[in-house]
């Protein structure tokens, strides 16, 4: 499945980096636990971004499950020569300067393509401790598509994708959700008990 959304040539230059990342990919023997959902559309929250090389084997694992990833760029990016390589990347063009924001605007393009797989780090930054941003969940919301939770353990290079979760309308009971998913994934991952943390906080902050 293509989430590209468009039927026309590919450019040589995204032709050819598209293969160096899979066979990078497959030279370091990364492998899958569980499957991508067989629907058209949702977001991939990943976690833990921790390397510069977590695009090359969320990339690669996509691939694998015969998914072309969609992720966010600042449109600035898409000028020039550069602009058909983006695209055919997968990337999805952000202006942070217009009047809608970027939930707003991701969400138009989810409600303008027929597939949209859209991978999110969802801890926003390498630097994070373990807790996520909101951004993902309510791109989710928004758009009205679950959200894929992803987990990665770079020790064992293995990737693995958990059962789609509808967004609720209350974040930290969804992100708690997630967080049990991950934990089960990975118990003893220190960034996975800081997210569990987060999301309990969240809850009882709620029901306060």
């Amino acid at each position: 499945m293509s989430s590209s959304g468009t039927r026309r040539q590919r450019s040589v230059l995204s032709r050819i980096v598209r293969r160096i990342i899979l066979a990078i990919y497959r030279w370091r023997g990364w492998r899958l636990e569980g499957h991508l959902p067989a629907i058209d559309k949702y977001v991939i929250a990943g976690a833990p971004h921790t390397s510069n090389w977590d695009f090359v084997f969320f990339t690669g694992a996509t691939a694998a499950e015969g998914i072309e990833p969609n992720f966010m760029g600042k449109h600035t990016l898409f000028r020039g020569i550069m602009r058909n390589f983006m695209l055919d990347m997968g990337g999805i063009p952000i202006d942070r300067s217009r009047r809608s924001n970027v939930v707003e605007q991701v969400a138009a393009e989810f409600a303008r393509r027929d597939q949209l797989a859209l991978v999110i780090a969802a801890e926003g930054t390498r630097s994070s401790d373990g807790e996520w941003k909101s951004g993902f969940y309510n791109i989710a919301r928004a758009a009205g598509v679950p959200i894929v939770p992803t987990w990665v353990c770079n020790e064992r290079r293995v990737l693995g994708f958990g059962p789609p979760i509808e967004p609720g309308a209350n974040y930290g009971e969804t992100l708690l959700e997630i967080a049990r998913f991950m934990r089960a994934s990975l118990p003893d991952y220190e960034r996975y008990k800081v997210l569990e943390q987060q999301a309990l906080r969240l809850v009882a902050e709620n029901a306060e």
